[in-house]
């Protein structure tokens, strides 16, 4: 592998390799075996969430099979974020029905508006009606005109919602509209968000020694058995977009989340032209600048999940620039770009994130 450095605005070092396809991260586990030592034998666990599939190693003294509960806590979730669950509160919300939130659904949209401004709007959750439009939600691509983005773009913006609270009943949130047009879109957030929901599950459960990961979006707490940190992969470049993962670098992971957001993989191509998944609120368009994918550690897996889609927006530019500008935030100083390079592809770890590598 050839390697150049660049100038680092302030920290880190880029590294040039050659080009095998578009690039793609993903998390990985990097190790299943289940062996015996302090916390006993690692259960592994393997099921359906969210579209996607989520994978669990946990060790546990007590030996408990703790797959029912997770499935549960994952319907009941999936019954309150997902756009594809006809009948979830957040497709309610979205149709304009009268409908009370529960505290899942009020917890991301705070989560959410919180973000948007912190990123100066680079983050947004009511992106949903522009995302469905670019044919990347669950409704049938639109034939978009300039007129018709810019028609679209009046409905986004997060200081065109708000959650208002009935304060004759403790909890009741309903979330109000400018515009009844807008739709709120939570897939940027709600897989992390699950994540760290599952980690919730298993420290109240006295598990202290777990990993979990739901799509490819990771935490891990604790070590593995043999006292090692739990160990995750970022993929190698791949010459198409279906085929399978190889790892490239592994990281050390301990009580922290890792998530990658990425253009590698949802895209379509029309008239020669690529139509990523990542919608810039700003412009109502996909973005068109050369980073693919971002991977951010944080000590949760909603923000990671967050940070890195408002790093997908802003480019690789404006995101290391970002990051020289909020040295005091932990959550976005360890951070891994893709980006392409003149039909090659390089990477870029900030320090942060190079110390947490392991080759």
């Amino acid at each position: 592998m050839n390697e150049k450095t660049i100038d680092n605005p302030r920290r880190g070092r880029a590294r040039q390799v050659r080009r095998w396809g578009w690039a793609s991260l993903v998390a990985c586990l990097a190790v299943f075996a289940a062996c015996q030592r302090g916390g006993g034998a690692v259960t592994k666990l393997n099921g359906q969430a969210q579209g996607t599939y989520y994978r669990v190693l946990y060790c546990d003294p007590q030996h408990r099979n703790l797959q029912p509960s997770i499935d549960s806590l994952l319907d009941d979730f999936d019954r309150t974020a997902s756009l594809w669950v006809d009948s979830s509160l957040l497709r309610q919300v979205n149709e304009n029905r009268t409908v009370w939130v529960n505290d899942y659904f009020a917890d991301m949209f705070s989560k959410s508006v919180e973000t948007s401004r912190y990123t100066q709007g680079c983050f947004d959750c009511t992106v949903g009606k522009l995302v469905n439009a670019w044919g990347f939600g669950f409704k049938k691509r639109e034939t978009l005109s300039d007129e018709a983005v810019d028609s679209l773009r009046q409905y986004t913006g997060s200081e065109k919602v708000r959650l208002v609270c009935d304060s004759t009943t403790q909890g009741n949130w309903r979330v109000e509209k400018q515009f009844p047009e807008t739709e709120i879109d939570f897939n940027a957030i709600a897989q992390g968000y699950s994540v760290d929901l599952l980690a919730r599950f298993f420290d109240e459960r006295g598990i202290e020694n777990y990993l979990i990961d739901v799509g490819g979006e990771v935490i891990a707490r604790g070590q593995k058995p043999d006292g090692k940190p739990w160990s995750v992969g970022i993929e190698r470049p791949a010459a198409g977009r279906y085929d399978s993962p190889e790892v490239q670098t592994v990281i050390a992971l301990r009580n922290r989340s890792v998530v990658t957001s990425g253009n590698y993989r949802k895209y379509y191509e029309q008239g020669g032209v690529k139509y990523s998944h990542t919608i810039d609120p700003s412009t109502g368009r996909p973005v068109t600048h050369s980073l693919l994918s971002v991977s951010v550690i944080d000590s949760t897996a909603w923000r990671a999940d967050a940070m890195a889609t408002a790093f997908m927006v802003m480019g690789l530019e404006r995101a290391l620039q970002f990051i020289r500008e909020h040295p005091e935030d932990d959550g976005v100083q360890a951070a891994y770009f893709i980006y392409d390079d003149g039909g090659n592809f390089a990477t870029y770890a900030t320090e942060a994130f190079e110390k947490m590598i392991l080759q």
